[in-house]
């Protein structure tokens, strides 16, 4: 009990202390997760909103799919992404393995269905009447899908969180794509799993005091836009 306290104190201190290598991986952690999630969202709340909004041959079984990769595992992403990108891999002359866009690319894949899903949950909620006045009135598609879009805001941006929340705490993408590299790969999570086989507890305790922190503010902003969406659909 006494080794424990002594950790959490002694990674306390670290923690204010501002101690470089934990401000670098925290940083690094934060800028692939922002990266990722930044581009996903591009991706998927048009794609989701198009899913939504069109009628189309197979789209039930789109949906289907989209819904069981929201449980794909991350070592199932980093096995595909590796495939591809190793040196015998058809894309191994970009040399991305082991670098920062590798981490990256394969958190796009972990959390754009978890965008385009909940992108389509958020806009089937909206009422037909409003895209039907809209168009009554006048409004060009461009126009409607904006007032569509509008009205499904907090929806999506619930999305947007959910998927950030996913990809900060993950760390099979990271491990086998980044590779661990000090100061340039290393996360908060392969940090902490490193930093635990040495056996140095300080500093793994901190980042995951960290990680902790930004998962609840994370939880905190999504259970307030939850509580957004409920109102305005009330």
């Amino acid at each position: 009990m006494g080794f424990l306290a002594d950790s959490i104190f002694s990674a306390i201190l670290l923690v204010g202390s501002l101690d470089p290598e934990l401000v670098n991986i925290v940083s690094v952690s934060l800028k692939v997760s922002l990266s990722s999630t930044l581009i996903a969202s591009v991706a998927g709340i048009p794609a989701g909103f198009f899913i939504a909004c069109q009628d189309f041959r197979g789209k039930r079984l789109l949906i289907t799919i989209l819904n069981t990769l929201l449980a794909l595992p991350t070592v199932v992403v980093g096995l595909l992404v590796y495939s591809f990108i190793s040196r015998r891999g058809v894309l191994g002359a970009l040399n991305l393995l082991y670098t920062q866009k590798a981490i990256i690319l394969g958190q796009v894949i972990l959390i754009l269905p978890i965008v385009t899903v909940f992108t389509i949950s958020a806009i089937s909620r909206i009422d037909e009447r409003y895209k039907q006045t809209a168009m009554t009135l006048g409004a060009s598609p461009l126009q409607t899908a904006l007032i569509i879009v509008r009205e499904a805001r907090f929806g999506i941006v619930a999305a947007v969180i959910a998927a950030f929340g996913r990809v900060i705490a993950e760390v099979g993408i990271s491990m086998m794509l980044g590779g661990n590299a000090r100061g340039f790969t290393r996360t908060m999570t392969t940090a902490m799993a490193l930093e635990y086989d040495k056996g140095e507890f300080v500093l793994s305790l901190a980042l995951g005091m960290v990680l902790l922190s930004v998962s609840f503010a994370v939880n905190l902003l999504f259970n307030y836009v939850q509580g957004r969406t409920e109102t305005s659909e009330a």
